[in-house]
């Protein structure tokens, strides 16, 4: 992808997260999910470290690397033809140096945008060790000439514990820390509580959210004042239950009925020839 393009990408990318209309953004873990994620008519699409670490064969949290995941981004858009993001978990590695290492690959693979994870493995970066991580990502973007947007992810209401409102302030301390290192906007998986987003809200960052079965709807977050509503890994879950179901009926009752309703194969496939001729 040419440098233009990219950064046309970027800007719409980021015109893309806006108040009272959120970015709604699904989550692809390989080219074919991306090419059908796109042709459903999806704005833009994000990469769920689930989905491409079990489409490699490795569990997600772990050390997937730089190469190989720029490697599944560069196949994702090659075919999305919409802004990408990259979850690149916590940048493989802890200094500084290894996340601006891992969001240059990603970033010449055609990412626009990243989320940043302030969690490794159990354990929670302090705040100020995270920020200095965020600025070194943001310039590596910068060397470049890419406006990356980073999606800063704090794994609080994840894993954190104690009472909601200690750990909203800790993350609106993150929030201003994060914000002054260059990231875009905060990242609050796992907070449902719409109260509790609306103050984050209220805070230096638009707020990003991921929803799953019993999450409360986009009117309902966008409401609270949400910007982005993605979905993690809960396609790739979806995709593998039909799997798992499917292999089910067939040995129990020798039927394939849960396989009804699938993507049109000639259509995939049309979209992944276009692509290899173009390459």
């Amino acid at each position: 992808m040419d440098l233009e393009t990219q950064n046309r990408y970027a800007a719409t990318f980021a015109a893309l997260h806006r108040p009272v209309e959120p970015l709604l953004l699904p989550n692809a873990w390989d080219a074919a999910s991306a090419a059908v994620i796109a042709d459903a008519g999806a704005p833009a699409i994000a990469t769920t470290s689930a989905g491409v670490a079990w489409s490699l064969g490795v569990p997600d949290a772990a050390d997937l690397g730089a190469e190989r995941a720029a490697g599944v981004v560069e196949r994702i858009t090659a075919v999305a033809g919409i802004p990408v993001s990259a979850d690149i978990e916590a940048g493989y590695g802890p200094a500084p140096e290894d996340l601006a290492a891992t969001t240059e690959a990603v970033v010449k693979a055609g990412a626009v945008g990243v989320n940043i994870e302030d969690r490794i493995g159990a354990t929670l970066l302090e705040p100020a060790e995270q920020a200095e991580r965020l600025a070194a990502a943001r310039a590596a973007a910068e060397r470049l000439g890419v406006k990356l947007w980073i999606n800063a992810r704090t794994d609080l209401f994840l894993a954190g514990e104690g009472p909601l409102d200690v750990r909203l302030d800790a993350a609106l301390d993150r929030a201003y820390r994060y914000a002054k290192a260059g990231a875009d906007s905060l990242f609050v998986p796992g907070l449902l509580d719409l109260d509790a987003i609306a103050k984050l809200v209220a805070g230096p960052l638009p707020v990003a959210v991921m929803a799953f079965p019993g999450a409360p709807s986009v009117a309902d977050f966008a409401e609270a004042g949400a910007v982005r509503v993605s979905l993690g890994g809960a396609i790739a879950q979806a995709a593998y239950a039909v799997a798992a179901r499917t292999t089910t009926e067939l040995l129990t009752k020798g039927t394939y009925e849960s396989t009804a309703g699938g993507v049109d194969y000639g259509a995939v496939n049309r979209r992944l020839t276009q692509v290899a001729e173009r390459a």
